[in-house]
């Protein structure tokens, strides 16, 4: 087993001492590791750059050699004793759902950016002893007693983050005799019995379609910052959300609570039970390719609003409002061209959370959220509403999650041909492994569910008539987006600051100011030179446009049927 002890001295240095005790050696050298990525993010990131005053001791407490073989792994020599210790301090000062942090108000930790770990040991059971102030509660999905934290083994420890402040504010409900924790580290305006009502309406409806809950208990782990802020991470039993400016929660921001807290609740059985077989087990060492991202987060952000509108806590426009802000993600993101969900996938090693090239990728979240709904008019009109995407989902925790076996792409493609009775070759053909927006299927589809596919000419004409989007900061101007092959295409760089136009300095809605006929003149600033282009757009020119799912109320009965039944509004 693997000891390890977490204290601090000045929490305004913002570093935490760790302490890794390891008995019983048998070895005359020893390779710890530290994680070089963490599930819910896959990328390789760099924890070791946070590490400083590393050291290794005997039992006598006699400096042992040591050396750096990679950016992430330490090669000690044990000189035959039987029992060392390693030191080092961690600086945790990443406010973020899948960081560390160290103030005077509270210790918040994600076990795998810190520790370190033996790789032959990583299935022993793990044990973390905290030094805290003794009026500090702690919020952690791991068993505890008296500050002694303790994990089946290192893949448990690290899938089961920690906040320790003495003003965390605690509630709970109960769903299906299963506990669920809610933990809040900052300022709360929410009355528990708000937050109770709606997260049980949606948990009882998710156990519901899954037909058992995968843990004894879960935990919210809830960071309220006074800032902007949106993040998420799911994990055995728990998720940390880091939310923000807490002051807008109880209006602005609420939609977006419950919306992230469906979507990693979901994530409980879809990737942190059910998921790909390159995923099991984790391989903390390297990035781990795995081609069904659209799976595991796209599936997952199209039932994370869905169990909202569902269950009731969000209303059918509400819910609409936001499948219309994933249509214009979408459908304006020019990366279809060029990557499928598939490639893209893989691709999340490289540049997957990041904007990167203009156009080059698609988001496995938005165009996997869009290909979900259609996969589920798929199955839902193909089998005249017998089944749907929720007896796909339950197959796969069946056959994968609750077997603790991976599942491959090919197996996603016999559980829904198995689900819907009859080959779906097509929809993966076009929608997971193809080059599209997939626009006109999801047009065709929504008419069997009472719905139109409405496409709206852009609202600017800088955007409509140019294929130019702006991004005004701070009252200056720089382009954001450029269709291509529009007529910006031709004359416009992304990053363009706009600094006059027709002979006036751009300031508040420049639109009125554009010509459609005649020659605009630009004065830009490119890459620090001063730049002079001429521009004539397209009058008739359809750039940008918005695309809006709404309900037919002409519809015959019998979609008008389908869509309450889609939406379980019956």
């Amino acid at each position: 087993m693997t000891h390890y002890s977490i204290s601090y001295t000045n929490p305004l240095t913002h570093l935490v001492t760790i302490e890794i005790l390891i008995k019983n050696i048998n070895s005359s050298s020893l390779e710890f590791q530290l994680p070089a990525w963490r599930p819910g993010r896959y990328e390789l990131q760099n924890y070791a750059a946070n590490i400083k005053n590393f050291s290794v001791a005997d039992q006598n407490g006699k400096r042992l050699s040591f050396a750096k073989t990679s950016r992430n792994k330490w090669k000690i020599e044990p000189n035959n004793s039987n029992i060392i210790t390693l030191t080092y301090d961690y600086y945790a000062h990443q406010m973020d759902a899948g960081g560390c942090w160290l103030d005077e108000e509270q210790l918040y930790l994600n076990f795998i950016c810190c520790l370190l770990y033996l790789p032959e040991k990583i299935t022993d059971p793990c044990f973390v002893k905290l030094d805290l102030p003794s009026n500090y509660k702690i919020a952690c999905g791991l068993p505890q007693e008296n500050q002694l934290l303790a994990a089946e083994n290192f893949y448990h420890l690290v899938d089961s983050p920690m906040i320790a402040s003495p003003t965390l504010t605690y509630f709970s409900f109960d769903c299906e005799n299963i506990p669920f924790h809610l933990w809040i580290q900052g300022n709360n305006p929410l009355s528990p019995e708000k937050i109770i009502a709606d997260f049980k309406k949606f948990t009882e409806l998710q156990i519901a379609m899954m037909e058992n809950f995968p843990e004894k208990e879960y935990h919210y782990l809830f960071q309220f910052l006074p800032y902007p802020h949106y993040h998420g991470v799911e994990h055995r039993n728990s998720t940390v959300i880091t939310l923000g400016s807490s002051e807008n929660l109880a209006e602005k921001r609420y939609e977006d609570l419950i919306g992230i807290s469906s979507h990693e609740l979901f994530h409980t059985w879809n990737i942190v039970k059910i998921r790909p077989k390159e995923l099991w087990p984790y391989d903390f060492t390297k990035e781990n390719y795995f081609p069904t991202g659209f799976v595991a987060e796209g599936f997952t952000t199209y039932y994370g609003d869905l169990f909202l509108v569902r269950s009731g806590v969000i209303s059918v426009e509400e819910y609409f409002t936001e499948l219309n802000t994933t249509f214009k993600k979408h459908f304006n993101h020019f990366g279809n061209q060029n990557l499928s969900l598939v490639e893209s996938s893989l691709d999340l090693w490289v540049d997957g959370y990041v904007a990167g090239i203009p156009d080059r990728k698609v988001s496995i979240y938005v165009k996997g959220c869009v290909a979900a709904l259609i996969l589920d008019l798929e199955i839902r009109l193909k089998t005249n509403h017998l089944k749907s995407l929720d007896d796909l989902m339950r197959l796969l925790w069946n056959r994968f999650g609750k077997k603790k076996i991976g599942y491959s792409l090919e197996d996603i493609s016999i559980a829904a041909e198995e689900v819907t009775g009859i080959p779906l070759n097509d929809f993966f053909e076009e929608c997971i492994f193809g080059h599209t927006d997939m626009k006109e299927r999801l047009s065709n589809l929504v008419k069997d569910v009472a719905c139109i596919l409405q496409e709206i000419p852009a609202p600017t004409t800088s955007e409509r008539c140019f294929g130019l989007q702006i991004l005004a900061k701070e009252n200056r101007y720089y382009v954001e987006s450029i269709a291509p092959n529009s007529p910006a295409s031709y004359s416009f760089s992304k990053g363009d600051e706009l600094l006059q136009l027709n002979g006036s300095n751009i300031q508040g809605n420049f639109d009125e100011a554009l010509y459609i006929r005649t020659q605009n003149n630009f004065t830009l600033k490119r890459f620090g030179r001063i730049v002079q282009i001429s521009i004539l757009g397209e009058e008739n020119g359809n750039y940008f446009p918005q695309h809006q799912l709404v309900f037919n109320e002409n519809s015959d009965e019998k979609k008008i049927g389908h869509f309450k039944k889609w939406l379980h509004l019956i």
